[in-house]
């Protein structure tokens, strides 16, 4: 039988990918206590990296808030890989980092950011607000416009 976050996946239509194995000398997740950090995620998605280019040249910022949403299926895949399947075990999401690599004087990071938090939000609802922050960089890893990382509480 379905969870309640996976009823809720459903009625909101939102398929996740596999949890992609790491690129490098590092973990996709590490479990702490009850935390669980989830390492920084790219839009991966279907085994194609998406989300390529610069946000101000290559996508604006709404396009880009699309980018930074793939970032946030991506953690929860890795969170669900951590949670061994079952999403119900979330307590709370406690933070998001957003890395959104933009033109010079490119402000609006947060609203790019916002694709990945209005996600938790929907998924996890009152459970699913966090702080984060969002920083305006000028490379990120493969080129990608954006990389999320995140915090979360599990019991």
């Amino acid at each position: 039988m379905a969870g309640k976050i996976d009823a809720r996946l459903a009625e909101l239509a939102v398929e996740l990918p596999e949890a992609a194995a790491p690129a490098a000398n590092y973990v996709p997740y590490v479990i702490s206590g009850n935390l669980v950090t989830v390492a920084g995620q790219v839009p991966f998605w279907n085994g194609e990296l998406k989300g390529i280019g610069m946000v101000g040249v290559d996508f604006s910022p709404e396009e880009a808030a699309k980018i930074a949403r793939i970032c946030g299926l991506n953690l929860l895949a890795q969170l669900r890989a951590a949670c061994d399947g079952d999403l119900d075990r979330v307590a709370r999401v406690v933070k998001l980092g957003g890395f959104v690599k933009a033109v010079e004087g490119f402000g609006n990071h947060p609203e790019v950011v916002n694709g990945a938090s209005d996600l938790m939000v929907d998924v996890f609802g009152d459970a699913g607000r966090h702080a984060r922050f969002a920083v305006g960089t000028n490379t990120l890893p493969r080129g990608v416009a954006v990389e999320i990382d995140g915090v979360f509480e599990i019991k």
